[in-house]
């Protein structure tokens, strides 16, 4: 009999030792482990987006529960419109699809800046669950050493072509506010897939600038920046940057108040210069481990190596202060709202 208590007894330790081990139990681990996650890029290979998108998840994945791997595709297109229409309404919604936008999407609520009235635009911004961006960083407009600009001044006489992949994005929107509020003389080609194809286009002569994040030159072309083959003459942040203090912003431009508040409601996007993302149906507990995984990214020693490498001054933005951001842009007064989706329209 005692041996028979001994063994009830030696069984019932052994079940209650399981349980704390039971209730350890990870779902996020158990779901990522072994698993691939597939970022897609909005922009094409060889641009800003692409190269920091592949900095940042080359260190990720081991701090996220599980370890997974990643793998990086691009799927360029209409600013990044083909890829959040793909991944919020084709892409698997468990976890292992990630993707990373242009911060125009930020705007998508208040001014529909996708496409004419928000009809191509087949999600909701306030339903994605954001990540981090890496970055705040705003763009800047850049023109080629023999463009005849040397200040931005000299663009109220002197025309310039400018590259851009699409009617929309910054690089189309940004050159027209200047055109409109300030009277720069732009023209602007469209048509160019990516960052890469508008430097091979710069230097073959076709254009002579382009509206782009700053490290699409000092990653992509390091040798322009610092040899003087650019020239930036604009910034388009609320301030200055620490690498551009000689260069003035496009709000320090402007003589109207009208005029310096619009840009800084645009401008306030830069704030989320990088936009990593997740669609709504993604569990909550793995949304939560990849911003905790994100947020470690940004302290790596080996990410921010690679970062200096490529020019980048990392300076990240949660994915909630994001979800505040895109809140506080919803709620921005209608005057300024209506006076900036009034100067974007596109020429028809």
């Amino acid at each position: 009999m005692r041996k028979a208590f001994a063994l009830v007894g030696f069984a019932s330790a052994m079940i209650l030792g399981a349980t704390p081990q039971s209730r350890a139990a990870d779902p996020v681990a158990d779901f990522y482990t072994g698993k691939t996650i597939t970022h897609i890029v909005g922009a094409g290979a060889g641009g800003a987006y692409d190269l920091v998108s592949r900095a940042v998840v080359a260190h990720m994945g081991k701090y996220i529960p599980g370890k997974p791997n990643f793998v990086v595709s691009n799927m360029a297109g209409a600013s990044s419109l083909t890829m959040m229409n793909y991944l919020t309404n084709a892409a698997k919604k468990d976890g292992s699809v990630m993707g990373m936008t242009n911060p125009n999407i930020a705007l998508e609520g208040p001014l529909k800046m996708l496409s004419k009235g928000g009809g191509k635009a087949m999600f909701d911004v306030n339903k994605l669950q954001w990540i981090g961006s890496p970055l705040q960083q705003p763009h800047v407009l850049w023109v080629w050493h023999t463009a005849p600009a040397k200040t931005f001044d000299d663009l109220r006489t002197n025309k310039v072509i400018l590259a851009s992949t699409a009617v929309g994005g910054d690089n189309y929107t940004l050159p027209l506010i200047l055109s409109r509020l300030m009277g720069a003389k732009f023209d602007i080609v469209t048509g160019y897939e990516g960052q890469n194809d508008v430097f091979i286009a710069t230097e073959r002569g076709e254009v002579q600038g382009n509206s782009a994040i700053l490290p699409n030159l000092t990653s992509a072309r390091p040798d322009w920046f610092r040899d003087g083959k650019v020239r930036v003459l604009v910034q388009f942040g609320t301030n200055r940057m620490r690498q551009l203090p000689d260069v003035p912003t496009a709000i320090e431009l402007a003589t109207r108040e009208q005029d310096k508040d619009m840009l800084r409601f645009y401008a306030r996007k830069f704030s989320m210069a990088y936009p990593f993302v997740m669609t709504q149906e993604v569990p909550a507990d793995r949304v939560k481990a990849m911003r905790v995984a994100f947020e470690q990214t940004m302290k790596d020693e080996g990410f921010l190596k690679e970062a200096s490498r490529l020019g980048l001054d990392v300076d990240p933005f949660s994915g909630a202060e994001m979800e505040q951001l895109i809140t506080e842009m919803n709620n921005s007064p209608k005057a300024i709202v209506d006076a900036v989706a009034e100067f974007i329209q596109m020429p028809k």
